[in-house]
């Protein structure tokens, strides 16, 4: 790896520990958790005080493909998967969640999966 790409990642991870020190997921506003990698992007639900994933979705299940359509970019998809993940928190109950974009720049992909929670109805 170069040494660009390590510090890359050393930066993400610096992000993300600060954002991990203010952000933490309760039973009654659990913590939705995201990563990025090149090609799909992974969101869980989480439940800090119990440490449980009650929710997980990946952009290249079956779900969301079917969701976002033959065609759809990976931004779609992240939509998708966003407004998916919205739909079976309110199966389940929740209403209001935290964010935690895990060291990643709210742009892009990590942002669609945000406005797709929102628009499944997701409060945060």
């Amino acid at each position: 790896m170069s040494k660009i790409a390590s510090q890359r990642i050393e930066s993400r991870k610096a992000r993300h520990s600060r954002v991990r020190r203010k952000v933490s997921g309760t039973t009654e506003r659990p913590r939705l958790c995201v990563r990025r990698s090149l090609n799909n992007i992974f969101a869980q639900v989480v439940d800090d005080t119990t440490g449980r994933s009650l929710i997980q979705l990946v952009t290249s299940s079956e779900e969301v493909a079917a969701k976002a359509g033959a065609e759809a970019t990976k931004t779609d998809k992240s939509r998708a998967m966003g407004e998916l993940l919205g739909e079976k928190a309110k199966a389940l109950g929740i209403t209001a969640i935290v964010f935690d974009r895990g060291g990643y720049l709210y742009h892009g992909r990590i942002k669609a999966v945000a406005e797709g929670a929102r628009a499944a109805g997701l409060e945060f």
